[in-house]
């Protein structure tokens, strides 16, 4: 019995496999914060995550694409992401600048609760690059929700980053797998997933 090799349904029915040209893309850049580089919540990769992103956004910058940053709040006092506190800041090397706008979120998904759709929309643009943490959690829900909002989505992938997460028997699933198991996901269905910004050399 022949194995026939394994295809994404994004071959099948063959979507493209670009990347979102420049020029009709609005860049989103997801809890770049410092809860993610040196609070609670430190990333397994995040300084060369951050460091991708800072590469990322620089592209961005240089041709004029649009930019939308997007922080996560709790309560103030909460562990977490207190808004309040200096865990809650975006880390420097991503820092917006002032026609930039920085939208905060509450949920996993930066569409919900948010003006997100609105602000992308009034861009002009119609794709929509993805990039930020955590991996498994915001920035997935996010790149699914893009595309129910009629977004074409590209993911970047050095430009994320996740974490060790307990499996629910006594052990753990390392990063890299919940990693490459997510971006794979995403990959299959939703997203155009490139590895970092030489993607548009």
């Amino acid at each position: 019995m022949t194995t026939l090799p394994a295809r994404t349904l994004r071959q099948i029915v063959g979507a493209p496999s670009t990347p979102a040209p420049l020029d009709k893309a609005v860049l989103v850049l997801i809890d770049l914060q410092r809860e993610y580089t040196d609070g609670a919540l430190r990333l397994s990769g995040v300084d060369a995550a951050v460091e991708q992103a800072a590469e990322l956004l620089g592209l961005a910058r240089a041709n004029g694409v649009p930019v939308i940053h997007i922080v996560h709040h709790t309560a103030a006092g909460a562990p977490v992401f207190d808004p309040t506190g200096p865990m809650a800041e975006i880390v420097l090397a991503v820092a917006p600048r002032e026609d930039e706008p920085v939208i905060v979120k509450k949920l996993a998904n930066a569409f919900a609760g948010t003006d997100l759709q609105t602000v992308a929309r009034d861009t002009g643009r119609t794709e929509m690059i993805v990039a930020g943490f955590m991996t498994h959690n915001c920035v997935s829900s996010t790149a699914r929700s893009a595309v129910d909002h009629g977004w074409r989505v590209t993911v970047v992938a050095s430009a994320t980053a996740t974490r060790d997460l307990p499996d629910g028997k006594g052990g753990m699933v390392p990063a890299a797998d919940i990693q490459r198991g997510v971006l794979t996901g995403l990959s299959d269905s939703l997203a155009t997933v490139v590895e970092d910004a030489r993607a548009w050399g």
